[in-house]
């Protein structure tokens, strides 16, 4: 019987970049990243009913990031501080409490995780979070740099696999990525895995058709992998949500 979880205060939600340069029309759109949102505002609304803290992280680059295309890096300019394109997606439903962690903010340094330069560590640990559920954009890239650190930190990590969406750029990038944070220690879940799933959360109408038409979005979600011992200072050194 697959394990069911039941939130407490000791859990957290952390949203990540689900920001309007990720989607798409913005500067560096990740094909289909608006349509994980619906699923990512059910989890909210889990959250927020158990009183657990949620957290919200943002690329949040001042003009002339090293990251940027015109300072040598591999990206267009994208979610620039201040911008309408560093904003969350109006339709991501973060309640007023919602804690924001921007990240990515030095000039002369690349910044994938959450937790890299960040005070998301001292934040977690102040408001004694045990456990941290993982979801958003993008799969392979600042999501699985945020779960590794999360393992090396020494939290519970759960993926949330049916609230995110990968590149894949290179055919392999989101297994490779999936199975590198199962490797660090992260279990992985989807909305069928909590126990008030049979009695609550009626899904956003969207959510259906767009689980249907993505299976893409579900890989890995069924795949029972073991857990193995935590590996240190791994990191996926790419940027793109």
């Amino acid at each position: 019987m697959n394990k069911k979880y039941t939130l407490t205060e000791q859990d957290a939600l952390l949203v990540t970049d689900i920001q309007i340069d990720f989607l798409p029309g913005g500067a560096l759109p990740i094909e289909g990243g608006n349509t994980i949102i619906p699923v990512v505002n059910t989890y909210i609304k889990r959250f927020e009913a158990a009183n657990s803290p949620i957290v919200a992280s943002r690329d949040w680059h001042p003009l002339n990031h090293i990251s940027f295309k015109a300072q040598g890096g591999l990206w267009p300019a994208h979610c620039v501080q201040g911008t309408k394109g560093a904003e969350f997606s109006p339709a991501l439903k973060l309640p007023k409490n919602v804690r924001v962690i921007s990240k990515a903010a030095d000039p002369n340094r690349e910044a994938y995780s959450a937790f890299d330069g960040t005070n998301l560590d001292s934040e977690l640990q102040r408001l004694g979070v045990k456990r941290l559920f993982v979801c958003g954009l993008a799969t392979d890239y600042c999501v699985v740099n945020t779960v590794l650190d999360a393992c090396d930190l020494g939290f519970e990590t759960v993926v949330l696999m049916d609230a995110l969406l990968g590149i894949d750029a290179k055919p392999g990038d989101v297994d490779r990525a999936i199975e590198e944070m199962l490797e660090s220690g992260a279990a992985q879940a989807t909305d069928a895995d909590f126990s008030d799933a049979e009695e609550a959360l009626p899904v956003e109408e969207a959510e259906v058709d767009v689980l249907a038409a993505k299976p893409s979005l579900l890989s890995g979600a069924k795949k029972k992998a073991r857990l193995r011992p935590k590996t240190a200072n791994r990191r996926l050194k790419t940027e793109r949500g």
